[in-house]
């Protein structure tokens, strides 16, 4: 049986009061799945609804765009996400919260969902997340009652970042201004720069130029920790 990374999707699809629409930004998912793919990993897709995953960044010069929507498994999966409630955290290795502005608004205080992930993590398995997707982090709570990112050093869609695209009044909240609330340490790189940080089996990126980084580094965690890839690749 080979390794099992649960891709977590954000389901809300429009951009606060802008009239926007916003859900997952599609290279934050193809990039990191075709590093998953080349594992030997199984990807499997959530959501906090379940069913089709609102996408945005739809850039088909992107080879990787383009092959993802090219595949029409891939399709077929993120338009039938699974519910949390359907998923037995037991069954993965690690789990990944892809980004886009829409986890601002439902990935925090989904609790299905930080269930699943402390279960992930405290089995011993490898918690992801880039952009605006730790978000998902950022009310995790471990069984002793920590925040999952206190203590920790983490990357995350900056506050500089947020006010480059003027979104500063738009979102609920400034993502790297309350992962530091929950007592996590942000390293950042210059805006849309790439930033990967690995602190413990927690692996988070910056911005869509880290989303591949973040998963490489997964990848190489779950070498580390089990021998369950080595195993799917040779088989």
């Amino acid at each position: 049986m080979s390794a099992k990374v649960l891709v977590v999707l954000t389901s809300h699809d429009t951009l606060g009061d802008t009239g926007k629409e916003t859900g997952f930004y599609l290279s934050e998912v193809s990039h990191p799945v075709a590093v998953f793919d080349k594992a030997g990993l199984s990807v499997q897709f959530v959501s906090p609804k379940g069913g089709k995953a609102p996408m945005t960044g739809v850039d088909l010069n992107d080879p990787l765009n383009k092959a993802f929507l090219d595949n029409p498994e891939k399709v077929a999966q993120v338009e039938n996400t699974l519910r949390p409630e359907q998923i037995n955290p037991a069954e993965y290795n690690a789990i990944f919260y892809a980004g886009g502005h829409g986890t601002m608004w439902d990935f925090p205080d989904n609790t299905e969902l930080a269930r699943i992930a402390t279960a992930i993590y405290e089995l011993g398995g490898v918690v992801g997340a880039v952009c605006h997707g730790p978000a998902g982090l950022a009310n995790i709570k471990l069984s002793n009652g920590e925040y999952l990112v206190a203590n920790k050093i983490v990357s995350c869609f900056t506050n500089e970042e947020e006010a480059a695209v003027e979104l500063t009044e738009v979102v609920p909240f400034l993502l790297e201004s309350k992962l530091i609330e929950r007592g996590a340490t942000v390293e950042k790189a210059p805006n849309f720069q790439a930033k990967v940080f690995v602190s413990d089996r927690l692996v988070t990126g910056q911005n869509p130029a880290s989303a591949m980084g973040v998963a490489e580094r997964m990848v190489e965690l779950l070498k580390q920790n089990t021998s369950v890839l080595s195993s799917a690749v040779s088989a």
